[in-house]
């Protein structure tokens, strides 16, 4: 069925949300109700007396002549499916309080825009731009989420994002993705699973089309789970979807899709092997504005460590209550895309702080109190303050032996550090040329600070009791 048969069907009134692009959906049912379905609103019931039994009755008689079928008591099930639109209807010989019928809208476009997912806080910006690294790197990513959530709009814009010069095949069972539509002038190859051309029958042919990527529309069956994983595993890369309340379960879920008694470790580690990346999109009613909103709730990396244990890193996670905990990715995913070409920093997604030790290999977001940031910014200020006056000495080894392990022995002397800020410029030519001041390995002795492991250094006997420490300019 394509566009034409569907340009002499008549709508009547129900055109209007046909034309309505916010209008994604448009369910009839119980003798005269009618719920639309809305990116803007969710959905909500709306009075519409002309769009009655009649109406829809005609209307399933129309789709079911252009098409060839019969809907009657025999036939009560009728499928219609066009280039943008889809049709249900069941018969009121099965449905007893009158014929139900629901019509989806699948356009040939990309509905998320950058500038306005980011403004409508559907993702974050540092997460956006990760994922579209990801893609660059051909990570494996399986979106997942509940009925309505735009699962499958998601994975249309990931798809866009892929280099122009590589191919495309799409293979679904309903057509919704409308790649070889929105981009008529690149390589992509839409396929659609029947009762003849089964998923491993389709992905069999996928393999000799010589594909870069292959998008399937949804994980529905356990024919596609090991469609999706032989595919994988032979080289080629994958985006699709699946139902999964969060993203950390799409392997278990990808499991109980299984028909068979296959080993639950070896099944799972295959997956977490293969697919690099899991995308949870969350769509639920704003209680303030009233607004059906969607927003990526949770991205989880999976790897297997070095010691063959399948493991998944959270990297980033949104709660119901809007509070957000972040992660880097691990060393196992910028591995891989390093090993594709593409170069990620570290620190990605949790900037390390400037208070903190970007070294430390923590994976962590990292947060610091305001009481410990005020007083290592007063440490850094002093510690600046002594770099840029010189005044950091070194005493000799075997005279700092004799100082107590504190790293301040007693209150500063206020004469003797105006003694020390007049002599400084003097001092400061008799510097060792040799001395590179070392911040982490100061002390303060008397208010002036010095070096603990100068790098010339003279072993020379213990100091006595009864000698003084002196500071030699």
């Amino acid at each position: 069925m394509d566009n034409n048969m569907f340009s002499q069907i008549d709508f009547g009134p129900i055109n209007d949300y046909l034309n309505d692009d916010d209008v994604t959906d448009i369910s009839y049912s119980n003798g005269g109700q009618v719920w639309i379905k809305t990116l803007s609103k969710g959905i909500f019931r709306v009075e519409r007396p002309e769009i009655n039994n009649a109406l829809m009755e005609k209307l399933a008689f129309q789709c079911a002549n252009v098409m060839g079928k019969a809907f009657n008591a025999a036939h009560p099930f009728l499928d219609a499916e066009g280039a943008e639109l889809r049709l249900n209807f069941l018969h009121d010989s099965i449905a007893k309080n009158g014929i139900g019928c629901v019509i989806r809208k699948t356009p040939a476009k990309i509905r998320l825009e950058k500038d306005k997912i980011l403004q409508d806080k559907y993702i974050t910006l540092e997460v956006h731009d990760f994922l579209v690294k990801c893609i660059e790197g051909h990570a494996n990513i399986i979106v997942c989420g509940e009925t309505g959530s735009g699962k499958t709009e998601f994975v249309k814009y990931l798809g866009s994002k892929i280099k122009e010069n590589e191919k495309i095949i799409t293979v679904e069972d309903t057509l919704e993705l409308h790649l070889d539509r929105i981009y008529p002038t690149r390589d992509i190859v839409a396929m659609k699973t029947n009762n003849i051309a089964s998923y491993t029958d389709v992905l069999v042919a996928c393999m000799r089309q010589n594909p870069k990527w292959i998008l399937l529309s949804e994980v529905r069956s356990a024919e596609a789970v090991l469609a999706i994983r032989n595919a994988i595993s032979s080289g080629h890369y994958i985006l699709s979807t699946i139902h999964a309340d969060k993203a950390e379960s799409i392997p278990n879920r990808m499991y109980s899709l299984l028909e068979t008694n296959q080993d639950i470790d070896q099944f799972l580690k295959s997956i977490y092997r293969y697919v690099q990346l899991g995308v949870y999109i969350r769509g639920y009613q704003d209680k303030e504005t009233k607004k059906f909103v969607r927003e990526i709730a949770g991205v989880t990396e999976f790897y297997v460590d070095e010691n063959n244990n399948a493991k998944f890193n959270n990297i980033y996670l949104k709660g119901v209550d809007g509070k957000v905990s972040k992660k880097n990715p691990t060393k196992y995913l910028l591995d891989y895309l390093s090993a594709q070409g593409v170069i990620l920093d570290e620190h990605c997604i949790c900037p390390p702080s400037p208070l903190t030790d970007a070294s430390d290999g923590s994976n962590d977001e990292k947060q610091i109190d305001s009481n410990t940031m005020t007083q290592q910014g007063s440490n850094i200020g002093l510690n600046q303050q002594m770099n840029s006056n010189q005044i950091g000495q070194t005493i000799p080894t075997q005279k700092v032996n004799q100082i107590n392990s504190q790293s301040v022995l007693t209150q500063p002397n206020q004469n003797f550090q105006k003694q020390v800020m007049s002599t400084q410029n003097a001092s400061t030519q008799k510097l060792n040329s040799n001395f590179q001041p070392n911040l982490q390995n100061r002390n303060l002795v008397n208010g002036v600070s010095v070096q603990s492991n100068p790098i010339n250094q003279t072993v020379n006997p213990p100091l006595k009791a009864e000698e003084k420490v002196e500071i030699i300019f």
